[in-house]
Formats: structure tokens, sequence, C-alpha cells
């Protein structure tokens, strides 16, 4: 086994390599871009290096820098975790040239699965069955159209260097090939420098299964199948093990299959096997096809180790290591069922634009395997993918296994971004899923339905207010003062449209909230929160300038300063008054005093701290109206400036 190694990756991938470092006893190397030098898996690991700039091109794609970090700091190995150069061949060759163990497949293997066409045309000597197509050499737009055309529409065209759905279109009558060819070709070159295309059978009830194969450069074994068809733009977004509706024929079949593959290309290490399967009428032994091959691990590995009981990157640091493979195919078996839900900061509404901003609360749900590269006041950049995290929950049974899913969904909690677990939850609930009718076009036919915006009920709102206002579920602040009840007004913003919030303090940690429709008997404690009477599973975040509500999804009220209100209103009306009910700690005005604006003038102490109050303008104080001492309410005239000449 190693002593020391590299990863030569960031994020969730570099601290879950980390953590199983730490486990055999390995040290391990972080590398890091400059705005990630505090990040959690520099943390983690036993020593950093820094690469350089923000860009990934300037720190975690210079293969060279991350050798001289290794051989620097005495790594005798490199893992890639997947991404950035974990598929460059030339990278690993100048790993095995530096005289560093590559932890992954030779450079060679790598090649032979780089290309499309050229994996498709292997595999089909190998004996594995590959999608009807064409993946010749001739590329005239002539002689692509009557490929096209023998093949039969539906068609896809794909570009052969492509990844992630870039330079793919669907063709479904032959008036549309050209202007398809061309967008593709151009798509293609733009994202990968090679406008090299092939068209395949478009298999219209398509499901996503791919094959967990491990070798060691001569043989190779395989842990079962993963299901990946819940896809959005060729995007993988919730994956499970095993597929729904596998048999044990088609399990072995593929398996057999992915295997050959493997061995076909002296593979060694952990990769994926992806076959396109024709679902239109159930799972069948030959109706799957082979896709690609990733010469990685996996961003969902992490379901499979749930099923089998394997780690797999210690798998992959033993055989790199030169111990042979760990296991046999016969001892391996599924227990169980496993879903992984991948948590981005992106707004689904909008058609998943990315996001970013800073973590301003971040909990996961007791229970769940949460695989993450993020802390709470982290910041997600626009530099790198802005996964959050990978949700992994395991249950005996597919039913038990989704279930689980659904509630540790429910009780994760992320502030400080627009994140996309409304859309995972409605997912997780989705009846045709839950049935296992499952194909890579369900999303895309049910987007509008399942990323909708979630509107805040009353219940939310008054929950809202109670947090902007400071009242928390513990019922610290009192309701009555004298013989009085204390009323407050929260004012919040609801995506642009200001919300105003009456409540009224009715002691021992009972208020009454008139939200909207009607009026609501809200009660904090240390039990949380019961509306009406009824305990709700909410949870109530405040922080600068927003506050949080979840419960069952996810709300975020703005937060306007209520001091940035009261100048704004006393700029106006030149008049200084209380934003909010609280005590008048100091005055440091008198009538006829000249001030300037921004000027100090009195303390306000309220909601646990003091708001110190200014003057909206230049002028003259015309008249001081609250002295230190008095208790006031929200829109109590404080101050009164002489109108202006």
């Amino acid at each position: 086994m190693f002593r020391k190694i590299l990863i030569a990756n960031r994020g969730e991938i570099a601290c879950r390599v980390i953590d199983t470092c730490r486990r055999l006893g390995v040290a391990t190397v972080a590398v890091h871009s400059d705005i990630d030098a505090d990040a959690r898996h520099v943390e983690m690991a036993d020593e950093a290096v820094s690469l350089g700039g923000a860009a990934p091109a300037d720190s975690y794609l210079r293969g060279d820098a991350i050798i001289a970090a290794a051989r620097a700091t005495g790594a005798e190995a490199i893992h890639p975790g997947y991404g950035f150069l974990s598929e460059n061949p030339d990278f690993v060759a100048a790993v095995a040239a530096a005289g560093l163990v590559f932890i992954g497949p030779s450079a060679d293997a790598i090649r032979a699965m780089g290309l499309k066409d050229a994996a498709k045309a292997l595999m089909e000597e190998a004996g594995v069955p590959v999608v009807p197509g064409y993946h010749g050499r001739d590329q005239a737009d002539v002689r692509l159209a009557q490929e096209a055309a023998r093949i039969g529409w539906p068609v896809l065209i794909k570009a052969v260097a492509g990844g992630g759905g870039k330079g793919m279109r669907r063709v479904d009558r032959e008036a549309e090939f050209y202007d398809a060819l061309g967008a593709a070709r151009s798509e293609a070159k733009k994202a990968f420098g090679n406008d090299t295309v092939l068209i395949e059978k478009f298999v219209a009830t398509p499901r996503h299964i791919e094959v967990q194969v491990f070798g060691d450069g001569e043989t190779a074994l395989h842990l079962f199948e993963r299901d990946c068809s819940l896809q959005r733009r060729h995007q993988k977004v919730i994956e499970e093990a095993p597929a729904p509706g596998m048999t044990p024929e088609m399990r072995a079949a593929m398996g057999a299959a992915a295997v050959r593959a493997a061995e076909a290309i002296g593979y060694a290490g952990a990769g994926t096997v992806e076959f396109i399967v024709d679902a239109s009428d159930g799972l069948r032994a030959n109706r799957f096809y082979f896709m690609e091959m990733n010469t990685r691990l996996q961003v969902e590995h992490p379901v499979t180790e749930a099923i089998t009981g394997v780690d797999l990157v210690e798998w992959q640091l033993r055989v790199a290591s030169g111990e042979p493979l760990p296991a046999r195919q016969e001892d391996l078996s599924i227990r169980g069922h496993s879903f992984e839900a991948r948590l981005y900061a992106e707004d689904a509404a909008a058609g998943f634009l990315p996001q970013t901003g800073t973590l301003t609360h971040l909990e996961f749900a007791p229970g769940a395997r949460a695989e993450t590269g993020v802390r709470a006041g982290d910041t997600i950049s626009p530099w790198y993918d802005p996964m959050i995290a990978k949700l992994v929950l395991h249950g005996p049974t597919r039913a038990t296994a989704l279930l689980a899913l659904e509630r540790a969904l429910a009780r994760t909690r992320v502030a400080g971004t627009v994140t996309n677990l409304a859309f995972l939850r409605r997912l997780a609930r989705h009846e045709g899923f839950a049935a296992g009718e499952v194909d890579t076009g369900l999303i895309d036919r049910e987007v509008e339905t399942l990323a909708a915006r979630p509107e805040p009920s009353d219940a939310v709102r008054a929950l809202a207010a109670l947090g902007a206002l400071g009242l928390d579920a513990g019922g610290a602040r009192g309701g009555f003062h004298l013989w009085a009840p204390l009323v407050w007004t929260a004012r919040l913003d609801w995506r642009g449209d200001p919300v105003e919030i009456r409540v009224t303090g009715l002691g021992h940690g009972n208020w009454r909230v008139d939200a909207g429709e009607g009026v609501l008997e809200v009660t904090g404690g240390a039990e949380g929160w019961r509306i009406d009477g009824r305990a709700v599973p909410a949870q109530v975040v405040a922080g600068p300038g927003a506050v949080h509500v979840f419960w069952d999804d996810a709300f975020t009220f703005g937060r306007p300063d209520p001091l940035d209100v009261a100048r704004a209103a006393g700029a106006a009306a030149g008049t200084v008054e209380a934003p909010m009910p609280g005590l008048v700690k100091s005055v440091f005005v008198t009538a006829g005093q000249t001030v300037a604006a921004g000027d100090r003038m009195a303390v306000l102490e309220a909601m646990k701290m003091e708001h110190t109050l200014t003057a909206p303008r230049d002028g003259v104080v015309a008249e001081v109206l609250a002295e230190a001492g008095a208790q006031v309410e929200a829109g109590a005239a404080l101050i009164r400036m002489e109108e202006d000449a």
C-alpha cells in the first residue's frame, strides 16, 4: 500500500478519497487554486500545495504543476478523482514518466475509449452489443444523410469526442437532418475541438443503465448495475442501484458484456460501461447497447458501494499499488437498494441555471451519507461545478430506500443560495418514479411541474415574520408591555414584492400572526413550532439580509434593513422614526441643533441589539419627541427636522 498520495482534484471527490486514505493510514496531499486555499478538502488533507489562479486552466488542469507538487511532497501516486485530468491520457503518460503511479487505467486504455466511434468499433470486435448506427470516417454531409435514412428515423447525431449532451441532436425526419448536422458540428467544434460525428438509431423509450467494472490490467469483474435514467439535458440527477425491473438474465448478460469491454482494453482500476436500454417492452437481455465507457471513478459510485459493501476507492489504491483484485465475481452480491441525489446550487425554475452565494446555513439529514466538499460559511463560486453534496440513502427494499431519500431531502437545510432541493423532493415523490417507470425523458416531459417555484403558505409567512423579528422557537422574547400586548410589524420581501405581517405577542412564547388570508396562533418552544395547536416540522433560520423557513420546501424571504427603511422614510418626511419596537437607550441631539446627514441622533435597543439612528439629511432639529428610557412602538416619531427653506 502507498504511504502517501496526492489528490489531483477538489470538492467532494477529493474529500471522499481522503476519507478512505485516513482509514487506511495513507497520508494525503491536496492541491488547490487560490480561491480554494481554505476549502474543506485542503483542511482535511495532511499537506496542501497551491496551483495558482481560480480558473481550472490556471490550477486544476496544470498537469506539470500537479506532478511537481507530488514529487516535492514525496507522494508516490496521484489519484485523479473525476473530471479535470482524470481521463487525459497525456497526463497519465506524464505521471508514469515522472516515476509516479497513476491511480487509474493506462493511457492506452483511456485512448481506446476516448472517441465514441473507435470505441464502438472495438466493442463490436469484443462481442459487446452496440446501437445500430454509422461510425465511419466518411463525414460528407450526403453520406451521413444516406446512413441516417438507412438506419431509420428518428436518429441521433452525436459528436465522437462528446460528453454531457454537447454536439448531440435528435432528428425525426429527413428534412431536419442538414440543419441539425450543422448545429451539432458547430457545438462539437467549440466544445471539443473536433467536429466529427456519428449517427445512431434513436431509442424511443430509453433507459440509461451502467455497469460498474473493476480490472487489474488483465482480468476484470463487475459490481452490478446502476440506473441513471433520471436526467435533464443529459446530466444525471438521481441514480440508483440496482436497476428497477432488472431480471437475473439481463443482469448476467450486461455484466458479462461489461467485463468483455474492460478486458478488451486491458483495463485497470474502477470504470463504468454505460448502456442505453430499449425499455419499450420491459427489460430484455437482447435490448441493451453499448454507449461509452467512463475510464474513471463515477460521481454515482456510492450507490454501488452501498449495495455491495465495497469501498471502491480502497480497491483503487490496492490494485494501483500492485495487489491483485480484492474479490472474485462469485464473492459479490447485492444487498438492498440505494439512491443518490445530486444537490446543486441551481435554479430549477430558471432552466437549472447555476447559482452562486455564501452558504449561511448547511445541515444534512441525520442518517444520510452526505458526500460534500463544502461547509457552512463556504462560497459557491462561478469557477467550478456548483454541486453542494450528494445524498446517498440505503434500505432493504427499493420502496424503503426511496422513502428514506424523500425524508432526507425534506430534512436537508441549505441557506445562502438557490438550490434544487424542492425539485429533488418532487422527483422523489413522483408516482411513476416510485413505481420504477423511469426513462431518460421523464424529467423533460414534466419539468414544469417538477421545477415550479414553491409558493409560501400563510403559515410559512407567519414563521418568516417571527424569524425576522427575532422571535425564535425558544420563545425568548416576551409578549406584553405593562397591561397591553406588544405589536410588531415584520417587513419582508418575497421575490421582489414587499410583505408586511402584523405580529401580536400573547406571552409565554405565543403570538397571534396576521399573515394574509387569516389569523394564526403560533407557539414556539424548546420542542419546536406549533400553529393553531398543531406541531409542524419547520425550522426558521434568520441570517443577514434574509430569513429562511424550511418546511417541506425551502423558502427564502428578503429581510430589508429596518434602519434603511426608516432612513428613507425619514429623509422624505423629515422625521426620524423607530424602525421597530424597542427601548430608547440614548438621545444625542437637542432642538435647534444643526446636523449633517449621517450624524448620530439616538440609539434604539431592539431585537437584542443596539441600533444607531442617524440624521436622514442636512438640517436643523426642530423637536425631540422621545427621551432616553422610553419604550416606543414601531413607527413612533422620535425626532423631527425643520422643513427645508
